[in-house]
């Protein structure tokens, strides 16, 4: 088929596609990116917002993952190591360094053995943007005053932060600019063998039906991927899914320095403090297997206090469940190795591509840190089948708002201060940090404060829901305080109800406005 062909969008091919992403997660965004730039007509459809569940739910980290070398998983830490520079100068807006300190305590594993897991950890591939680790003193370091006393010695080494739900949604607005059709809230019910492809019944939210023809289709459902798989061809798999549940607590910061903290608990298990949203911190996660269903998981009593615990055992600050402000879990979906240990089963990923009758390729597993090259791989496997033979090509490529000179968020943020001085410092901050060089978007022909419409809470103006709403596909309070921004650790509650008041008077004036891509 010629790409005149594939790229026809006249009425009677609208519904017409060469591939039918299913899953609005960070691999199902992802490989619609990578599929629309090659040239591919996609549709990408989400049962609920973008990031919604798993990928949302990370600890937010772009990480090789220090403690598999522990379980000699190489390549994997290799794979992902070198994916950390990739997706830095990506996006700098929303990913940056991030450096770690790791406590020394002796009874887990004594000095040398550190030392030699982070010379290969900095050895494994080549480093261009990040730091190597060290040996610390923490009578003389930033870090040390948080520490508990017993505490004296330990290491730093570098991994990367990501705001995880902005990535999927920039994964898809990329998508969408090179073409492809997004649809959020909007539920795959039946996909079905029909002549050399798929034929599919999607349905919105609001109950309408839209039957679509695909060429092929991609399973990036996640935790329901096996679920999916099966009905849409029965006994098919050769891979299955270990759900292990994730759960973080977010409570007022433990230390004031931007340095995160590795906490290794008497059990081996890793859990991660991390700076979060200025005035917190992040503490998480658990590994607890999990047999309900993936859309109704939530942290229990016990991950609270286990993490509390933990967090007491390194820090000076104590902790309870009255601290935590905030929770969140997710259900991840590791591919299955019949490792007996949660921790231990590997966060790799398989693809499983069937062409009978049409090509269907499943995701198994993953992690965000490698989604691109899973992206990439997925459509090195697929594209040839469907007549496109154009180039792997996200690697050098930025996300929307990531092409800054050299990759420098700091002296893009500075110049920010000299093209718009009436916009406050700490909103000029948060802006620069979500939308990167589209903040010029966001601001077109705003010339004062006033410009961008009324402050529903503070820091939130109406221009910047409109345009979340129009272009971010946001639709509920949730989204954008929750997704979109984390806003809503910062707000009273009475903030969540002018959100939702505003958007239900937005849509009872536009009720059938799409949100599209800014001109």
């Amino acid at each position: 088929m010629n790409r005149s062909a594939k790229r026809d969008t006249s009425p009677r091919n609208q519904d017409a596609f060469d591939l039918l992403v299913v899953g609005g997660g960070i691999n199902g965004a992802g490989i619609a990116r990578d599929a629309a730039g090659r040239g591919l007509s996609v549709l990408l459809c989400e049962q609920d917002d973008l990031a919604a569940h798993t990928s949302s739910a990370s600890t937010k980290l772009i990480h090789g993952g220090l403690r598999y070398l522990e379980f000699y998983d190489f390549g994997l830490v290799r794979k992902a190591l070198k994916e950390r520079e990739v997706l830095l100068a990506a996006a700098p807006h929303i990913l940056w360094p991030l450096r770690f300190v790791l406590p020394h305590d002796a009874h887990l594993r004594p000095a040398w053995m550190i030392r030699a897991g982070l010379f290969l950890y900095d050895h494994l591939t080549r480093r261009r943007l990040l730091e190597g680790s060290a040996a610390v003193d923490f009578s003389s370091h930033p870090a040390g005053p948080a520490l508990d006393p017993r505490f004296r010695r330990g290491f730093v080494y570098s991994d990367g932060w990501v705001d995880d739900a902005r990535l999927v949604v920039l994964n898809a607005l990329d998508a969408q600019e090179r073409g492809a059709v997004v649809l959020t809230r909007t539920r795959c019910e039946q996909l079905q063998p029909e002549g050399a492809g798929w034929r599919a019944l999607l349905r919105s939210a609001a109950g309408e039906p839209r039957s679509i023809s695909a060429r092929a289709a991609v399973n990036a459902t996640g935790p329901w991927a096996a679920e999916f798989l099966n009905s849409a061809a029965p006994g098919r798999s050769d891979h299955a899914l270990r759900l292990v549940k994730g759960s973080h607590i977010v409570v007022p910061r433990l230390f004031d320095h931007e340095y995160a903290y590795i906490c290794q608990s008497p059990d081996r298990r890793i859990v991660f403090a991390i700076p979060y949203e200025t005035h917190f911190t992040l503490i998480g996660t658990t590994d607890i297997d999990y047999h309900g269903a993936p859309g109704a998981v939530h942290i229990d009593s016990s991950e609270i206090d286990y993490l509390c615990t933990l967090a007491n055992q390194y820090f000076r600050r104590a902790i309870g469940p009255a601290d935590v402000v905030w929770s969140y879990s997710g259900v991840r979906p590791l591919l299955d190795d019949e490792s007996t240990d949660a921790r231990r089963t590997t966060r790799d990923y398989a693809l499983e591509l069937g062409s009978d009758p049409a090509p269907l390729l499943t995701v198994f597993g993953g992690k965000i840190t490698t989604y691109r090259l899973l992206a990439e791989e997925a459509l090195d496997r697929l594209a040839p089948l469907l007549g496109e033979t154009g180039p792997a090509w996200t690697e050098g490529a930025t996300l929307p708002g990531g092409d800054m000179p050299g990759a420098d968020f700091a002296a893009f943020e500075s110049g920010l201060q000299g093209r718009h001085p009436w916009l406050p410092a700490g909103l000029r901050h948060r802006y620069a940090r979500a939308y990167g060089t589209r903040i010029e978007q966001l601001l077109a022909g705003a010339a004062s404060l006033s410009d961008l419409g009324p402050e529903l809470a503070p820091q939130l103006h109406t221009r910047e829901l409109e345009y979340l709403c129009r272009v971010e596909w946001a639709h509920s309070a949730e989204d954008i305080l929750w997704r979109r921004s984390k806003l809503g650790l910062h707000l009273a509650p009475a903030a969540t109800t002018a959100v939702q008041a505003w958007l239900d008077a937005r849509a009872t004036a536009e009720p059938s406005a799409p949100p599209r891509s800014p001109p």
